[in-house]
């Protein structure tokens, strides 16, 4: 790379010192989750970082502005950006997953009795007796955690420790959705979004931290 080229990039610091001035609320985990959601793609140097240009700010401009002044969701404002910025159309969202309980038991590998523990402890549930993608996710994994010896019954914390992140996110979202102002729904579904990944990247941090205490480490 010459130098030329590399004075060409910004690291996600720079990014945010640009746009801070017209976009106060503006943070750098903001930057990430955008990011995350696939609205912008900086490159990433041979060690990991983000390397921003200025098409990457211009994108991010453009995406900020339509939240605040539009109150517009993500999927709206990122076909918007297609458009202004001749990129790819996003694809249609992929097909919702309903299984029925002999198709849910197949598709995870677990059998009668483990899918019942699961319900009997609230890690799962039916809506209309049919079990969505996250259902599914969540039966696999308890399915793999019985390899270890651990069953829908030890994983009780886990769900309670969920439930308390979720009250997290109610709260911060709940002033959001009583101004009942128009794009609130759109504005509190992508706060909710956010939190849930920074509790997520927290939660996995935390238990990586004690599980190396645990190894001493």
């Amino acid at each position: 790379m010459t130098s030329q080229a590399a004075r060409s990039h910004m690291s996600i610091g720079e990014v945010l010192a640009l746009l801070q001035g017209e976009f106060p609320d503006v943070t750098i985990s903001k930057i990430r989750f955008l990011e995350g959601e696939g609205l912008i793609e900086p490159e990433r140097s041979p060690s990991g970082y983000r390397k921003f240009t200025h098409l990457h700010v211009e994108q991010l401009r453009f995406i900020l502005t339509e939240q605040r002044d539009h109150y517009l969701p993500l999927r709206v404002i990122k076909d918007r950006m297609a458009e202004s910025f001749g990129l790819p159309r996003a694809l249609p969202d992929k097909q919702e997953v309903r299984l029925g309980r002999a198709e849910l038991l197949e598709a995870a590998g677990i059998d009668e009795e483990t899918l019942a523990e699961c319900e009997d402890y609230g890690l799962l549930a039916p809506v209309a007796r049919r079990y969505d993608e996250e259902a599914l996710k969540i039966a696999r994994t308890v399915g793999a955690l019985a390899r270890f010896g651990l069953g829908a019954r030890h994983l009780r914390a886990v769900k309670a420790a969920a439930e308390r992140e979720c009250g997290l996110v109610e709260q911060s979202v709940a002033p959001v959705l009583k101004r009942r102002a128009p794009g609130a729904i759109g504005e509190a579904e992508e706060t909710a979004r956010e939190l849930s990944n920074l509790l997520l990247d927290l939660h996995a941090s935390l238990v990586r931290t004690g599980v190396r205490s645990v190894l001493g480490r």
